[in-house]
């Protein structure tokens, strides 16, 4: 099991810190939202390399990336570049895009549901083209193509796609193609993870993938705080037994804690008192392993 934290890069925030302190504590993983087209926000792709140059042990990714946003081939490039000047502390989470009016002030294609799908799923060959590091990579898709590309460099480790989708389609190419789900809390309630993972598993299984090596994240919206107030919302013990409840009821393997109020506060008791207890309870849940 992975434990880690999502930040909203807001540029009045001292978010570097939130980073810093959140690495110190020894969580494993750390997103930031991929919004270019907000003001208030700082870009995602120039805070995710300062990150990594303030820490040591933490990998970093984008929760997610907004690819109508960030052209496939130069998103790819940038994941190997700090991947590889980081030692490996790189992961990629995707969407297809949101927000469609704010995507075309920006400049971005406005797509309907079959077009971000299709482009997706092109997108996703030709990153792991341009992570290959063969010459002469050709594409040519509906959304994206490579004419003659020369790929390089090589990520320092096997980079992992991790999809921030819902819909029937998107989960069966997720399936089919990628290697993490990485749901929201707020639009993927527990009671239904067992019908959107079946069907990940489903189109992993009829493309001849195992279903057990498709990582499931889980991004967690809510407050560690003295009071109950329903799911994500009440003392380090609820939480405990929510997590639990995730991991073993519903196969969850890496929380991703979103969190909200005092970001600095919510990190510390979130990874002294929860991330512990979680772990060894699961680990005692599952005999052992």
């Amino acid at each position: 099991m992975e434990f880690g934290c999502s930040l909203v890069p807001d540029a009045g925030d001292p978010v570097v810190e939130y980073a810093v302190h959140a690495d110190e504590l020894g969580l494993q993983l750390l997103g930031i939202q991929d919004h270019p087209y907000q003001r208030r926000y700082v870009d995602t792709w120039t805070l995710l390399s300062v990150i990594a140059a303030r820490t040591e042990r933490i990998r970093v990714f984008p929760d997610v990336a907004c690819l109508p946003l960030r052209p496939p081939a130069v998103l790819a490039k940038s994941v190997a570049s700090l991947d590889l000047l980081t030692g490996g502390r790189v992961e990629l989470g995707l969407g297809a895009g949101a927000f469609w009016d704010a995507i075309e002030a920006y400049g971005g294609p406005r797509r309907t549901g079959r077009e971000a799908l299709g482009a997706l799923e092109e997108a996703i060959t030709v990153i792991r083209a341009i992570w290959s590091g063969e010459r002469n990579r050709r594409f040519d898709g509906e959304h994206y193509t490579l004419k003659g590309a020369q790929s390089g460099p090589v990520p320092a480790h096997p980079v992992e796609i991790w999809l921030g989708v819902g819909g029937p389609k998107a989960l069966a190419l997720l399936g089919r193609s990628a290697d993490g789900w990485i749901p929201s809390s707020g639009w993927a309630p527990p009671e239904r993870l067992p019908e959107l993972n079946a069907r990940i598993d489903e189109a992993a299984t009829g493309a001849g993938r195992r279903p057990e090596d498709i990582r499931r994240l889980y991004n967690l919206s809510g407050t560690v705080q003295d009071a109950s107030e329903g799911f994500l919302k009440g003392p380090p013990r609820q939480w405990v037994e929510e997590l639990i409840d995730l991991a073993v009821g519903y196969g969850v393997d890496t929380f991703v804690f979103w969190p909200e109020g005092d970001v600095r506060g919510q990190l510390s008791v979130f990874a002294e008192e929860v991330v512990p207890e979680v772990r060894r309870q699961v680990t005692l849940e599952r005999g052992g392993q």
